[in-house]
């Protein structure tokens, strides 16, 4: 019984020694790609008054749960002709927010009729307030702020979009 003790001292004192000598390995930032554009589309946006195209678009489309949920999160930028089509399976009402997102959209909420049904403007980056699309819609076109102003863009307006 004597012997036995000394082994399951020695067994403790090595567990002890073990746990104490590890060291938590530091935590260290994932490294990843960065996100880039990838061309999936073409939109075009009209005046409604007179179907003039106040401008054409190329454009990532997001779909997947996963998409939609991502969106333009995790990147740097986009181009002024650039711009992600978010396309629901429903009609309804959505909000979005600016959640790691780095630079500032405007944020275009479009129904199943493909006319402007509302839009956000300049929405800030990092800010997890949501902005509602304010009526049911079925699309969301996200594009650099300022857009909306420049293209003079009204509820109303419509757009067409074709798959590459």
């Amino acid at each position: 019984m004597t012997m036995k003790r000394p082994k399951i001292a020695l067994y403790f004192a090595a567990i002890s020694i073990s746990l104490l000598s590890c060291k938590e390995t530091p935590k260290t930032a994932i490294k990843t790609e960065p996100v880039t554009f990838v061309k999936e589309g073409e939109l075009t946006l009209y005046h409604t008054e007179n179907d003039s195209v106040l401008a054409e678009l190329d454009i990532e489309i997001a779909e997947s749960d996963y998409e939609t949920q991502t969106g333009l999160m995790y990147r740097t930028s986009m181009e002024a002709k650039q711009g992600m089509l978010f396309i629901f399976p429903d009609t309804a009402m959505h909000s979005f927010y600016m959640k790691n997102t780095q630079f500032p959209l405007d944020i275009i909420f479009i129904g199943d009729d493909l006319r402007i049904a509302s839009f956000q403007e300049n929405a800030e980056p990092y800010n997890q307030k949501g902005l509602s699309s304010k009526v049911p819609i079925k699309y969301v076109l996200e594009v650099n702020a300022g857009m909306v102003a420049e293209w003079s863009l009204q509820v109303g307006d419509s757009i067409s979009f074709k798959r590459l």
